[in-house]
């Protein structure tokens, strides 16, 4: 299993319900389901994905993140996870604040768009970025926006929401092993990992 989702796997307590969003063919689904004894439902709006996940066994509905979630009341889960999709959602706020009304905490990570390596492709070619993490180009990507870890901290306070925990790791899309950044993580890291609590009042 990817590094990045090792991690958010060791976050989760066992037992819990968890609801994963974008959830692709089910691997943290799975994984949890099988080590932590979870209770999990994905969304995946890829077809194919949704039916690998299906196959596995998994409890996985085959839509759109915006619309399934809506039909979950308050408080249905104790984790809500949106993993490495953040860049591909049209209203982060709006979902966010779904993913805690129907999450006690939510989960979510992204690639960190102002690694040094994308900084440099842009200070000596003048062109869009390209890496293993985001390996489009600016015509097909299915990203409609570039996420820094600052301005991910930034987005949290300006909500009103807690970061209960954070992590920034070192590692490519696919890699099982990966390091956790601490020093000057919004340059180092190639992800950025999250939990979030309860918005403020």
């Amino acid at each position: 299993m990817r590094f990045d989702l090792q991690v958010i796997a060791s976050w989760i307590e066992p037992g819990s319900k968890v609801l994963d969003l974008g959830c692709r063919t089910g691997s943290l689904l799975a994984y949890l389901t099988e080590h932590k004894s979870i209770r999990g439902t994905g969304i995946e709006i890829d077809e194919g994905h949704a039916g690998e996940a299906i196959a596995k066994g998994l409890s996985v509905i085959h839509g759109d993140i915006y619309e399934e979630i809506e039909d979950y009341p308050d408080n249905a889960f104790d984790y809500v996870i949106l993993s490495q999709a953040l860049m591909q959602v049209m209203d982060p706020e709006t979902l966010i604040r779904e993913m805690l009304r129907v999450g006690r905490l939510c989960v979510v990570s992204f690639p960190n768009f102002t690694h040094y390596r994308n900084r440099l492709q842009m200070l000596f070619t003048g062109r869009a970025p390209m890496s293993k993490e985001l390996p489009y180009e600016w015509y097909n990507t299915p990203n409609i926006r570039v996420v820094p870890i600052i301005d991910f901290r930034r987005f949290c306070a300006n909500m009103r929401v807690p970061i209960v925990k954070e992590v920034a790791i070192s590692t490519h899309h696919h890699d099982e092993k990966g390091t956790v950044i601490t020093f000057l993580p919004n340059l180092f890291a190639t992800f950025g990992i999250f939990m979030l609590g309860q918005p403020g009042k």
